[in-house]
């Protein structure tokens, strides 16, 4: 069976960029990652794939005179390498209405928290501020309000009574690590279908331990 291509947007570190390297480097694995591109030329990510020998493409926001027309080359980059779905990892661009529609259930997003709760920036401080029990990470199809669309996978880490936003941003870290693989494998298996506004998952996987994690 044919591997999903996979074309991975970041802008920084690239840890979840990691995560997708580690779970898809083999030759059986369900998908492939065909180019890593950043929006940021000294984005630590890109070191990590071209470690790893993946393509990598920097298409720099500043030098383009629109949105438009920076959305138009990371469009075009992303059909050159024959990607199929496009995973926003740490991509820290608002994306035009156009360039998400184009690529409308093809394109997917993990975010840190439990949506629809905490949309946007700074969602681990504003969830201890307003003193939720659990906090989390979801990863979902890319809509284009900010942060909204079909849900694929989620997972719950407790906040605790002395969490900052640091430790509670590393506790979610390693529950994101799970989770966007996970989608991505249910994806390239066929597993997922779009009604409406959701994401219905066929069957089964295997659940990683020691975190709450939906779907079952």
């Amino acid at each position: 069976m044919a591997r999903l291509r996979l074309g991975v947007l970041i802008s920084g570190r690239g840890s979840n960029l990691q995560s997708l390297i580690d779970h898809f480097c083999m030759a059986d694995a369900p998908a492939e990652i065909c180019v890593v591109i950043s929006n940021n030329p000294g984005a630590a990510g890109l070191a990590r794939a071209a470690a790893s020998g993946l393509p990598t493409l920097t298409i720099d926001h500043r030098r383009f005179g629109s949105r438009a027309e920076f959305d138009a080359a990371v469009n075009a980059a992303l059909l050159d390498a024959g990607v199929e779905l496009v995973c926003l990892a740490g991509f820290m661009r608002l994306l035009t209405t156009e360039f998400v529609q184009a690529w409308r259930n093809r394109m997917i997003n993990i975010h840190p928290s439990l949506l629809p709760s905490f949309k946007g920036l700074h969602t681990h401080a504003r969830a201890i501020e307003a003193g939720v029990r659990f906090a989390g990470c979801t990863v979902h199809y890319v809509r284009p309000e900010m942060d909204e669309g079909p849900i694929l996978v989620q997972a719950a880490v407790p906040v605790l009574a002395d969490d900052d936003e640091d430790s509670l941003a590393a506790r979610v870290l390693v529950a994101e690590h799970r989770c966007y693989p996970a989608a991505i494998r249910m994806i390239a298996q066929g597993r997922v279908r779009i009604e409406g506004e959701r994401a219905v998952i066929a069957g089964s996987g295997e659940m990683p331990p020691a975190t709450q994690f939906n779907p079952a």
